[in-house]
């Protein structure tokens, strides 16, 4: 059976507002919110922070970049070098709620390409990749964070670069291959004799080649275990030293790009490629707000920071207490305000 109702747009408009009258009348007005559409996008806004990851086709390689929360941009160079972003997730996170946070894996590390020729892997070229990156994501002015190595690459870039910085952050990093040379002397100097007998006696044998086919282009696991765990663990933790931290695993990095840069004789000396860096003299050309911050345990000493400090004019030198190299999990909430506010400035 079919019931037929009919009635005009006058006679249901007056019954819809009776009935919402009505509603209102028998519930209070939390039974009308409870019935007002919610906005989710508006809700979420505040608190949710986008995502975006791809590449920048430039100069011969494929480059991968993460970008992360938004706001006026702040990227960041790794260390190495050869190594990645990742070792900065999560301690960085947080400068998302205020910048977007922009990580860079340099030429020949993580995700991003890698050359045939290992002589590609210089600091030069690395600096245009870092420039092709913000021209292709279309940054304008940028704040730019390079930890260890990556602040190697930090500075390089202000002294071509520096009319396309706000701010330059130089962490737990040096300006001078010849300093940070004297540096690992001492360090070497300072360790149980056995341990420095043991390493000294691996380096003069030759690093390479040892072991099987497919361990024969990088350190010995032996000496890995003795200069990364052994004689570096005291430098990159104090306060916080990660339980999962393994030598061993550094095994993944690309050892044809650290050779070329970092050199075949060990951890304690650099005699490759990098021994360009020296920006020491350089430094009072950068007249961008810096900031230059390392541990008060650094495996990049504090004095390279002083010198940093000295040598750029008005810029602001933060040494963290109970700090290794690794400043951002020893003392991250320390760290995150240093650099945070600093940016925000």
């Amino acid at each position: 059976m079919k019931i037929h109702v009919s009635f005009s747009r006058s006679s249901f408009l007056s019954s819809l507002m009776s009935s919402c009258i009505l509603t209102a009348a028998l519930f209070g007005p939390s039974a009308a919110a409870a019935q007002a559409p919610s906005s989710p996008k508006s809700a979420r806004a505040a608190n949710v922070y986008p995502v975006e990851e791809g590449f920048v086709d430039a100069n011969g390689l494929m480059l991968y970049y993460k970008s992360i929360g938004r706001g006026a941009p702040l990227m960041i160079l790794h260390g190495g070098p050869g190594a990645s972003h990742d070792y900065f997730l999560p301690y960085l996170l947080p400068l998302a709620r205020h910048n977007r946070v922009i990580f860079v894996d340099e030429r020949g590390s993580g995700h991003s390409g890698k050359l045939e020729d290992p002589k590609g892997y210089t600091v030069d070229n690395m600096v245009e990749d870092v420039e092709a990156v913000r021209v292709a994501l279309g940054l304008g002015k940028i704040s730019l964070l390079g930890h260890s190595y990556g602040g190697v690459l930090a500075q390089a870039y202000a002294l071509k670069y520096q009319q396309n910085l706000s701010h330059l952050v130089l962490a737990s990093t040096f300006s001078s291959t010849k300093a940070i040379n004297e540096v690992f002397v001492h360090m070497k100097e300072k360790m149980a004799p056995e341990l420095r007998e043991r390493i000294n006696k691996m380096e003069a044998a030759g690093l390479y080649g040892h072991g099987k086919d497919f361990e024969k282009g990088r350190y010995t696991q032996e000496y890995m275990i003795a200069a990364w765990g052994e004689g570096y663990f005291p430098y990159l933790y104090q306060r916080r030293p990660d339980p999962s931290y393994d030598p061993t695993s550094t095994a993944n990095m690309p050892w044809d790009l650290y050779r070329e840069m970092w050199g075949s004789h060990g951890e304690y000396v650099i005699d490759g490629n990098l021994v360009s860096a020296e920006y020491t003299e350089k430094l009072p050309n950068i007249q961008v707000p810096t900031l230059v911050i390392c541990g008060a345990h650094d495996e990049s000493d504090p004095s390279l920071s002083e010198t940093m400090h000295a040598k750029i004019a008005g810029s602001k030198l933060v040494i963290l207490p109970m700090s290794g190299h690794m400043t951002f999990v020893d003392q991250t909430e320390m760290f995150l305000q240093a650099v945070g506010d600093f940016v925000k400035k």
